[in-house]
């Protein structure tokens, strides 16, 4: 019998790091997700800003399973306009006025569809879903509030010995399980990645 769980993490931190900086840092996969105790491996693709996820964990029994993730990236401008701007269209914005008003800046993480199948149950192989936005705004000099929301759908094979428990008891276990592995290794990733900033810490 095959499940879907979802996973969702989230959190604010203070990076005590200039702007630019740390959004350089958060846009390099490689190297943050390299602090998920979780991941194996992450690629660039052959297709621009589409990164694959090798994800390896294991089941109750002690199995090694692993998931695959398609992920496109997108870095969008965070701009307030001022109040008599307000009625201002995007491409009626100069250079100057975008950098004067711009607040922060939005990395996104969103599922790409693979362009061949992923699942093979037999070899515990399984596609996975992430959405992921990083808020990063500036503060006061050289620090940086960054606020990470994730969320992660994945689906699996459930093992004989969990189909006499009802579906939805099983699906509320797994989904507040995976949470709370996924919000311990967010917390892992962002204390790894506070030794590069000399400090960071919770909001």
């Amino acid at each position: 019998m095959e499940m879907e769980a979802t996973g969702k993490s989230r959190g604010e931190w203070i990076f005590h790091g200039e702007f630019d900086r740390t959004v350089s840092y958060l846009s390099d996969q490689s190297k943050i997700l390299g602090f998920n105790p979780f991941c194996h491996k992450v690629e660039k693709t052959a297709e621009e800003n589409i990164f694959r996820w090798h994800f390896r964990v294991t089941d109750p029994q002690n199995n090694p399973f692993d998931v695959i993730f398609y992920v496109e990236q997108s870095e969008e401008l965070l701009v307030e306009l001022p109040e008599h701007l307000e009625g201002t269209g995007p491409d009626e914005l100069t250079e100057e006025m975008i950098h004067l008003y711009t607040v922060g800046k939005k990395i996104r993480w969103h599922h790409h569809p693979p362009s061949q199948p992923v699942d093979d149950p037999k070899n515990y192989l399984f596609e996975g879903k992430a959405f992921a936005d990083m808020d990063v705004r500036p503060m006061e000099t050289d620090k940086t509030r960054v606020h990470f929301d994730l969320k992660i759908d994945v689906r699996f094979v459930l093992y004989p010995a969990f189909r006499i428990i009802p579906e939805q008891i099983i699906r509320a276990m797994t989904n507040a399980g995976m949470s709370m592995i996924m919000q311990t290794a967010t917390n892992r990733m962002f204390h790894c990645i506070a030794k590069d900033f000399g400090h960071v810490h919770h909001a």
